[in-house]
């Protein structure tokens, strides 16, 4: 109140004005009342005389708040400038289209070593890592970390275009530079030393010590145990055997970068380790990365280590929360299946077909003669169970045409194969989909259907990828195995008599298996001779299988049109056509030129109707074609490998081909 009353009897304030007039007028009547004129005119020019001040002093008060306001203006725009010449931070104003400096303050010219300003000079120049990119798409902070000086820097900024007179001088930048190198080097040193899991498994255990003496079994146990705990020494870990095969490995990050780059030696180290009866000891490695806990840490790890024996063994495997990275993997599949194992998984099989209320089985996109062939064992083991399974093939193109139009001809398969369109009409919460010959869910026949189905069971034989079925209920992958006829014959044998196996149902188990052996002799072990045996006593006739081979005059004369475009690279048959041929064609292709002397893998490439190209490579040597075609998006196994490269011309396949050639010869 103290402050408000005196200002309220300012010039020009309303309350000042209210009260004049009103006295004004109020002694004006009265004077007139009493008939004093002259008074009351006297009055009245004192009245006009205070407007007339008033109106003054309010004038005078708005030029000195104009000057005031003036004033302040300048004010600012020296405060302003002191600021960009004393701003705490690298500060340069530069030319977008050349990177050439308008301006830097002291701070910038320092932190570039430079003693006086270089205004002719790039900054590209002054900080060859920089990029104004990320300016000119709307951004104000570089995303990467520049070094200048030893010291690293987050770099601000925005874009200014200029206006009026200075319009001429083109889009400029204006960056600061924040450094960030301790803040940096403790997120660095916090990320180094995450703890890392690690799972060694020793792939053969059980051959390495078979035929020996206890004295001798714990001569070559010491020796496994020496030789792992040598490759783990000098990183700071704890190193524990866990059980008789088995042994974990905790250590920081850090060291993990040491590892991939000499492609984990404890692998090729694990070699020197020989049984007397010449079998050579192999491990499969799990690493588990940047997980959250050691827990989860730990069960990427034993991700890792399944992915790697389902691959083969002999390995490594870095597991993320992303992905998978492999390492290794060339060497001949470690055979650790049993009867037992087999025994185990075809009761598993029946008892998800006791418990399901619809069967169905599916193969591979463009099924070929192993996967329809794996889907009638699976039928077969299905009617002994007393349930209907249905084969879901699709309208497209496949390379088993002859043996579907046996299969139709049949009675007992005469509604057995179902649109993927009807399966899914048809199905319900309790089916069970048993899918063959792939584990991939990008190469099934259907995906929509895959993903309907709860239960999933899985039987294949190649190699695991990184991509594969998670949330199967049964999984069968043996890499080593020759087909999924072989391991869906195993499980026949286990489950039916002889007497319940149809003589066509033998010809398609044996005709999958003589195609994936190329007639026995490709990944032709014990078991796979001893599954042939199986089928020819159940009535398999080799003559009707050889008859499912034959190909047409014309596929004939296309795959020699194929063979002469060959061309040999570091051992490699590479034969590129111009022209969209069949996939069975071009398969047969690549298995004719294993028959060139000096030729160890061989890789046709032909293009497809959608504008990519398809590639299939086999193997007969040491070049496994699966390592080699994983570099291309593709997979398979080590003596048979494919892969689809969308959207790419020929000659772009085939330079990425060679490309991978060198990369796999390279990190030999």
């Amino acid at each position: 109140m103290n402050r408000k009353l005196p200002n309220s009897f300012q010039p020009g304030r309303p309350l000042y004005m209210a009260v004049l007039f009103a006295f004004a007028l109020a002694f004006a009547a009265a004077t007139a009342i009493l008939g004093h004129w002259k008074v009351a005119a006297v009055e009245a020019g004192i009245v006009v005389l205070l407007i007339v001040f008033a109106l003054i002093y309010a004038r005078q008060q708005q030029k000195r708040l104009l000057s005031l306001i003036e004033s302040v203006t300048y004010d600012t725009e020296s405060a302003t400038s002191n600021a960009l010449f004393n701003f705490p931070l690298p500060m340069v104003v530069f030319h977008l289209n050349d990177s050439s400096v308008m301006w830097g303050n002291q701070l910038f010219w320092e932190m570039c070593g430079k003693a006086v300003p270089a205004l002719e000079a790039r900054l590209t120049d002054l900080v060859p890592s920089f990029s104004s990119k990320w300016l000119l798409e709307g951004k104000t902070q570089m995303p990467e970390l520049l070094e200048v000086g030893g010291r690293k820097y987050q770099t601000h900024g925005n874009m200014v275009r200029p206006t009026g007179k200075e319009e001429s001088m083109g889009l400029l930048g204006i960056s600061y530079w924040l450094d960030v190198t301790d803040y940096e080097n403790n997120r660095q040193e916090y990320l180094l030393s995450r703890p890392t899991a690690m799972v060694i498994i020793v792939d053969n255990y059980e051959e390495l010590l078979k035929p020996l003496s206890d004295r001798q079994r714990i001569e070559i146990r010491g020796r496994i145990d020496a030789q792992v705990e040598k490759w783990c020494e000098g990183m700071g870990g704890l190193m524990r055997r866990f059980d008789r095969d088995r042994y974990m490995f905790l250590f920081e990050k850090r060291y993990l970068s040491g590892m991939v780059r000499d492609k984990f030696t404890l692998v090729d180290e694990m070699h020197a380790i020989t049984s007397t009866n010449g079998v050579q000891a192999t491990v499969s490695v799990g690493v588990g990365v940047d997980g959250s806990s050691l827990e989860e840490a730990y069960s990427y790890a034993t991700l890792a280590a399944e992915m790697a024996l389902s691959r083969g063994g002999d390995q490594a495997v870095v597991k993320n929360k992303f992905n998978f990275e492999f390492f290794g993997g060339r060497g001949a599949e470690v055979e650790t299946r049993t009867k037992v194992k087999s025994r185990v998984m075809a009761n598993s099989l029946s008892r998800l077909i006791h418990d399901a209320s619809r069967v169905y089985v599916m193969g591979h996109r463009y099924a070929d003669l192993d996967a329809v062939g794996a889907a009638v064992g699976v039928c077969c083991i299905s009617r002994k169970a007393g349930k209907t399974c249905h084969i879901i093939m699709g309208d497209g193109p496949n390379a088993a045409g002859p043996l579907i139009q046996a299969l139709r001809a049949m009675p007992e398969y005469e509604n057995i194969f179902l649109s993927p369109q009807e399966a899914m009409v048809e199905a319900d919460r309790d089916t069970l989909l048993v899918v063959v010959d792939t584990h991939r869910p990008e190469q099934v026949e259907d995906r929509p259907l895959l993903e309907s189905c709860n239960r999933l069971a899985v039987i294949d034989h190649h190699r695991r990828a990184a991509t594969y079925i998670e949330n199967a209920v049964m999984t069968l992958y043996e890499p080593y195995a020759s087909s999924a006829c072989e391991l869906v014959t195993e499980m026949v044998e286990e489950l039916l008599e002889r007497r319940d196996i149809l003589p066509g149902e033998a010809d398609a188990l044996l005709a999958g298996i003589v195609l994936d052996t190329k007639s026995f002799t490709l990944r032709s072990g014990e078991r796979t001779f001893d599954a042939a045996a199986f089928l020819r006593r159940c009535g398999a006739d080799p003559t009707h299988v050889k008859l499912l081979l034959q190909n047409d005059m014309q596929e004939t004369l296309d795959r020699y049109e194929i063979l002469r475009r060959a061309k040999i690279y570091r051992g490699v048959a590479v034969a590129a056509t111009q022209t969209s041929q069949n996939r069975v064609v071009a398969a047969q292709a690549a298995d004719e030129l294993l028959n060139i002397v000096g030729v160890t893998a061989s890789v046709v490439l032909y293009p497809t109707e959608d504008g990519g190209v398809n590639l299939s490579a086999r193997s007969i040597g040491d070049v496994n074609v699966q390592v080699l075609l994983e570099k291309l998006g593709g997979g398979g196994n080590r003596s048979a490998a494919g892969a689809q490269m969308a959207d790419t011309t020929l000659r772009d396949a085939v330079n990425r081909l060679f490309t991978a050639i060198d990369g796999y010869f390279a990190t030999e």
